[in-house]
């Protein structure tokens, strides 16, 4: 697509806009999302339809910590509850600043924010691998699981709540995506990842875990037929022996390239693996370019320049 129908999907992590490291954060995101918002709205001003998903790792830890502290007072919101609320908060705060960013520039462009569920296939209790909330010691997190129905896991410093973390099959409100972006509307969808539901015979139904935010911006950028697909993080782009002595950034890397790090487990698990995946699938799908960058030089990513280029 061109002209002032190309449409785009940024993939913003949950880090760009809080802390994981300090729950305080949390105050400052509409500080944070103010350089994102700027950046994205140099996009919409060249005629570029765009759809933002973002991450909530932090925003949902803070989340089940309050969880926890209001335990003896209100009972507790399930997982898949803490991250629509999440889902609301950021896209709020991402909203908003958009908002902002366009009026600055005299645009007048609708944000919308999409409570976003995906359906996913039913899981087991073998494939909770993913830790959520609070480190605890081994008594106290046995004690947790067997009053809630927990399964719990030895991670560093103690046990943490684990749960599944299953790919997105169907993102349920993608119509409406549609629809929103066919009417010129910029649109924050798939926070987190998505709500996860399963379905069977007796409908759909909310589960416990938490889906990678990166394999559901795919779904989205392949479904609206998306020229490009970002993905903002922490870190400058790809890297190889990452965190080693002989740590090397990659400025440009094809699928191949990319299978064959891939196969040689340069990619960590849940942090950069799930964001090449998602590339690599985006432009297997008929995608044109996809990009993974700093969210520190979110414009200059945005322009082409920065970061890692994944191409076909």
């Amino acid at each position: 697509m061109a002209g002032d129908t190309e449409r785009w999907v940024v993939a913003i992590g949950g880090n760009a806009l809080a802390d994981p490291h300090d729950p305080r954060d949390l105050a400052r995101q509409a500080e944070h999302a103010e350089p994102l918002a700027a950046a994205f709205a140099g996009l919409l001003a060249e005629g570029k339809r765009l759809v933002l998903v973002h991450g909530n790792g932090p925003q949902v830890g803070a989340r089940l910590l309050q969880n926890e502290a209001a335990t003896a007072t209100v009972p507790p919101s399930p997982l898949h509850i803490c991250v629509a609320e999440t889902q609301g908060q950021t896209g709020h705060v991402l909203s908003l600043a958009l908002a902002r960013a366009l009026r600055a520039r005299g645009i007048a462009l609708p944000v919308a924010c999409v409570v976003t569920h995906v359906i996913v296939e039913r899981e087991t209790p073998q494939d909770a691998t993913k830790p959520v909330g609070l480190v605890y010691a081994e008594e106290e997190a046995h004690r947790l699981a067997a009053e809630r129905g927990w399964q719990v896991a030895r991670v560093p410093g103690g046990w943490r709540r684990v749960v599944p973390s299953p790919r997105p099959a169907t993102v349920l409100e993608q119509p409406a995506i549609d629809a929103l972006l066919a009417a010129g509307a910029c649109v924050v969808a798939g926070g987190g990842g998505g709500i996860p539901l399963i379905e069977d015979a007796g409908g759909l139904s909310a589960v416990e875990a938490v889906v990678d935010k990166d394999y559901t911006a795919q779904r989205i950028a392949t479904a609206i037929g998306a020229r490009c697909l970002v993905f903002l993080t922490d870190v400058e782009g790809v890297a190889l022996s990452f965190g080693g002595a002989q740590q090397q950034f990659l400025s440009a890397m094809t699928i191949a390239d990319a299978h064959e790090h891939a196969t040689r487990g340069e990619f960590a698990p849940g942090s950069m693996e799930p964001k090449v995946e998602a590339a690599i699938d985006f432009l297997e799908a008929g995608g044109e370019e996809a990009r993974i960058a700093s969210v520190s030089v979110a414009a200059s990513a945005l322009a082409g320049r920065g970061g890692t280029e994944i191409t076909r």
